[in-house]
Order: C-alpha cells, then structure tokens, then sequence
C-alpha cells in the first residue's frame, strides 16, 4: 500500500503559518484582500470562485469580487485591471480563464501589476519563475506540487522527476522549479517517443496530461512518488478523478496524492499565501515611502 499524500496535513500547517503573519498585518491595520475578476457565470468558473472564496476568507483574507458580463468590452475588462492595479487596499488578484473569444487575454494579462499577479498571470511572472527570481508569484498549483513534496519530507536534489504535460499554466512552471530545487527533470507529452518508459525511470512523477487517466499501471514502477495534478469529472462514476487512474496505480508505487484531497486544496492553500505575501511586500514599500 502506498502512503497517501492527503492535502489536509500541508494545508493545516500553512495555514497556522499564515495565522501569524496575518494577525501581525491586522495589527497594523491592513487586511490581505484578494480581487476575484470573473467575466460571465460559467460553471467551472463559479465553482472555482466558490472554493478559492471559502478558503481565503476561513484563513482571514478578505475577498472582493468584480463580476463582469459575458459580453464585457475589452475597454471594460482593461479598466477593471487598471482599478485593482491603482488600488492600496487590493494586495492580490486573481482573474479566472478562459476569457470570452471575444476579449483579447494576453493582453489583459499583461496589464496586471505583476506585484498583484498572485497565480502567475502576467509575463513578468513567468519571467521570475523562469529565471528564479522574485518577480511576481508562481503558479499556485505549481508552487502547490513543491509544498507538498516539501511537507513529506520528498527530497529533490538529484532527483529524477518526469513531468507529463508541458502547459504554461502548470508542466512548465513545475519544471523549472523543481530545476530550480536541483532536481534533473525530463518532460513529456504527445509527441514523446516513449512515455511509458520516461515515466517508469522517474522517482518522482508529476502528472498534468489534462486527461482523466492517463497514467496506468505500465507507466509506474515501483518506489515512485506520484503527484497528480488533475482534476476531472468521470462521466462513469459520475464522480471527480486525477489523470492518474488511482485505484491500479497506488499498489504499485510508494506515495501519491490523492483527487479528490489532493493538490487542489493546497493550492487554494498557496493562492491564501500569495495573498498574505503580496500584502507584506506592498505594506513594507509603502511605509518606506
């Protein structure tokens, strides 16, 4: 049987980490507020506006919601940004994707301060993650990959860690910071000749295919550690699941995360924490003004 990386430990312990950090911020009368810009009402973006919500505000990081319609302008959508980047009182801000066809995303994105980029949203952000430096925040869910490896006590100096998936919203990222913690990482995707033998050699297996249940039995070995990334909804049972099918992979490896329970409530965890940091940086250059 292989150990279950449950979120509810990692989250229980950044959690009181950012107890602290936010009583202190309180005490000098500034409370960590996250803006939520949602264009139309669809489902998974409500839902995630939902979740994201309830754990910002369980942690002590207030929310404000800018909801916009679906057939906002570009010019009203910029605007929005522009109100949130002028404002002292907004330290973080979130805006849920895909926009409408109709708008022009990139450019939205890159409008954003990227001091307020909290789920690395604006190039800027990419940047720093790509260069290892402090511009902006990661992607939450890619920071999220780390801090549950790192709460395991999962090692990745030296390392083989093969990531499935090379997205700009999560294989990438993923990939340079686990480069960036010295771990020597192969990436695949569809083109890649052989998967099934690249996911075999890895230690660590980071899975972000976007694909419920990509990763079988032939694609592990074992004494692995397999961190699934994905979320999605099995027409079948009706129920969510990885891109890892679970129930045949856990006999067969050492650790793996669980979906649901997984890396989605520590991101939620993480973008509470990119919040809380975003807050302190902005305080801090505020008052040596």
């Amino acid at each position: 049987m292989a150990q279950i990386l449950k979120a509810a430990p990692v989250v229980e312990a950044l959690n009181e980490r950012l107890e602290r950090r936010i009583v202190s911020l309180k005490e000098t009368g500034v409370t960590p507020t996250l803006a939520i810009i949602r264009v139309g009402e669809k489902p998974a973006d409500l839902s995630y506006e939902r979740g994201a919500r309830k754990r910002c505000e369980a942690a002590g990081v207030r929310v404000k919601l800018f909801a916009l319609p679906e057939d906002c302008s570009q010019e009203e959508l910029e605007r929005t940004i522009t109100g949130v980047n002028r404002s002292i009182d907004l330290h973080g801000c979130l805006m849920l994707r895909p926009l409408p066809r109709t708008l022009d995303e990139a450019a939205a994105c890159a409008l954003l301060d990227p001091e307020k980029d909290v789920d690395c949203l604006t190039p800027s952000s990419l940047y720093g993650v790509f260069a290892n430096e402090a511009t902006g925040f990661p992607p939450c869910t890619a920071e999220a990959v780390i801090a549950t490896l790192d709460h395991y006590g999962i090692g990745l100096a030296g390392k083989r860690v093969t990531v499935v998936g090379r997205s700009l919203v999560i294989g990438k990222p993923v990939s340079m910071m686990l480069q960036a913690r010295n771990a020597t990482v192969t990436m695949c995707h569809t083109h890649t000749a052989d998967m099934r033998e690249e996911c075999r050699r890895a230690e660590i297996l980071v899975v972000a295919a976007g694909h419920a249940h990509t990763i079988t039995p032939e694609f592990v070995s074992g004494g692995q550690v397999v961190v699934d990334v994905g979320i999605n909804f099995d027409e079948e049972t009706h129920k969510l699941c990885g891109d890892v099918d679970f129930a045949t992979v856990e006999p067969l490896v050492e650790a793996i995360t669980p979906v649901p329970g997984g890396l989605g409530t520590v991101t939620s965890a993480i973008l509470c924490k990119h919040v809380v940091d975003a807050a302190e940086r902005q305080t801090g250059r505020r008052t040596s003004r």
